[in-house]
Order: structure tokens, then C-alpha cells, then sequence
């Protein structure tokens, strides 16, 4: 997913494998999930459910498209979309199960509001059917969807660890308002942002070593997936080790977070959304 892979098998189809109605529905669920309801408890129970309506359609969905349900041809359909839908579908999981043990009601409403839009793009932009050429590329593909959650989530609980340390410095009243720290100590919130980081760190190794051993093109300075994976795993290999080494934490370590993320999503999705939206052509 994250380096080069064989040449698509068909183009892009304009209808997502799923079908309109579960889409329609995917994007009504997630549309409630975001509206901000009123105090009532009656109400308020509704939320969470409306969410979770909608990730389990969104999971339908994914199985359809990325499976390539109705095309013709063995395969994996991937895109831009497919992934980033993929991805968000896996951080509302980690907060799904998250929310059980602390309150997280503003996180629900922008992850709501994020799983609305891919859905709708991924409805528009469904990917290509490819060729699966490795019995390790699943792996790989799985690998790198991964590790694009793992660090989604760290970048989640990274805005809301910035958040609490503004509230802290501003002299906000303790404690913190539901929602934007977790209901957690800052040191334990903070401690929870680089769990993901480090498991995200591990993953995305696992994708760029099976990366090169599943891949039938692969050329380190001539491919640009390859070069933004690898500048990526450079930033949070720098991040744990100035973590590790020179104790960096705030606003820096989330930096460089921010940053390696960054690289991450140009690496695959960003270089897929320029060649199928901007250029208008399927990567080979």
C-alpha cells in the first residue's frame, strides 16, 4: 500500500460496491452522531448509538469496495479514498472502545463529522481493482492501514493533550470540561498519545520491510510513496528517540507528530488523491 504496487486491472467505477441506499444511510447515522443534542439524557443515549450505526454500515461498505464485491477479476480495490475511509473507520473504532471507560462526547462529534465526508468521497472515488501479486501483500496492506490508524489516533489524543496544556496555562478552572482531556491526568493522557505512537512506529516498519519484499516496482528515489514512508518513519524513529533521550514533551513532541503524520498521508493517499483527482489518471 505504501510502495509501488502492479498496474490496476480496471478503472475506477463510478458506483461504490456497497450500493447508494447503505451509503445514504452510512451518511444520515453519522450525521446525527454529529449533531450537538440538548441535555436530555434520553436524547443524549442517542448519540453513541447513531455512531456506531454508522461505523457498522461503514464496515459493510469497506468490505464491498475495497473487496471489489461485483467486479470482475481477484483483487483488492484500493485508492485514496478507500484508505483514508479505511483509516477513519478504525480510529471511531479505538474511540468506540475508549469511550467506555472515560467520557469523550466532542471527540464523537468531529469523528462523526469525519466519518461522514470519507464516506461520501470514497462513495465518489472508489478505487481501482488491483491485482494481488504477493501472498504477503494483505499483510502489507494491512500493516499500512494500520499504522495510518494507529497514528490518526495519536494525533487525535496529541490536539487534546495540546488542548488541556492551553487550558493549564491559561489558568483554566480544574477539572476539565468532558471531552477535552480525556478525563485523564495530563501525564496519563500524555503517556496514552505515545503508546499509539510507538505502536504506530512498529507497524509502519512492518509495512516498509514487507513493503520491499511484496512489491514488483520499487525504486527508493524514483518513487515518491516510498520516499514520504521513509521520511515519515525518519520523523517518529526522531520523535521517540528526543522522547526518549532529551525527555521531549508539549508542544514539540506533538510537533514532530503532527509533522510525521503529515508525511505519512502524502506518502499514500496524498500521491493517490493527485494522480486520480488532480491528474485525473490511475497510478501504475
Amino acid at each position: 500500500m505504501i510502495l509501488s504496487t502492479a498496474p490496476a486491472l480496471i478503472a475506477p467505477t463510478s458506483a461504490p460496491g456497497g450500493g447508494l441506499p447503505m451509503v445514504a444511510a452510512t451518511l444520515v447515522l453519522y450525521a446525527l452522531a454529529a449533531v450537538p443534542l440538548p441535555a436530555q439524557a434520553a436524547l443524549r443515549r442517542l448519540a453513541p448509538l447513531t455512531l456506531l450505526g454508522g461505523w457498522v454500515l461503514q464496515a459493510f461498505l469497506l468490505v464491498a469496495d475495497i473487496g471489489g464485491v461485483g467486479l470482475a477479476g481477484p483483487g483488492a480495490r484500493l485508492g485514496f479514498a478507500p484508505v483514508l475511509s479505511l483509516t477513519v473507520w478504525l480510529v471511531i473504532g479505538v474511540y468506540t472502545v475508549e469511550s467506555r471507560f472515560v467520557p469523550l462526547p466532542g471527540v464523537r462529534q468531529w469523528l462523526a463529522v469525519a466519518g461522514l465526508l470519507v464516506v461520501a468521497v470514497c462513495a465518489v472515488f472508489p478505487g481501482e481493482l488491483r491485482p494481488i501479486t504477493s501472498r504477503l501483500a494483505p499483510l502489507h496492506f494491512a500493516l499500512g492501514v494500520g499504522s495510518y490508524a494507529l497514528f490518526g489516533a495519536a494525533v487525535l489524543h496529541g490536539l487534546l493533550l495540546d488542548a488541556a496544556e492551553r487550558r493549564l496555562r491559561a489558568g483554566a478552572p480544574r477539572p476539565a470540561p468532558p471531552g477535552q482531556a480525556l478525563g485523564l491526568p495530563l501525564l496519563q493522557l500524555e503517556r496514552l498519545t505515545f503508546r499509539f505512537v510507538e505502536a504506530g512506529f512498529v507497524t509502519l516498519s512492518g509495512a516498509i520491510v514487507l513493503g520491499l519484499l511484496t512489491t514488483t516496482q520499487w525504486q527508493l528515489w524514483g518513487d515518491h510513496k516510498a520516499v514520504f514512508s521513509i521520511f515519515a518513519w525518519l520523523v517518529f524513529a526522531g520523535l521517540l528517540l528526543g522522547r526518549r533521550l532529551r525527555g521531549w514533551r508539549g508542544r514539540r513532541a506533538t510537533g514532530w507528530l503532527y509533522a510525521g503524520t503529515v508525511l505519512l498521508l502524502l506518502a499514500y493517499a496524498g500521491s493517490r488523491f493527485v494522480l486520480e483527482v488532480v491528474l485525473g489518471r490511475a497510478p501504475g
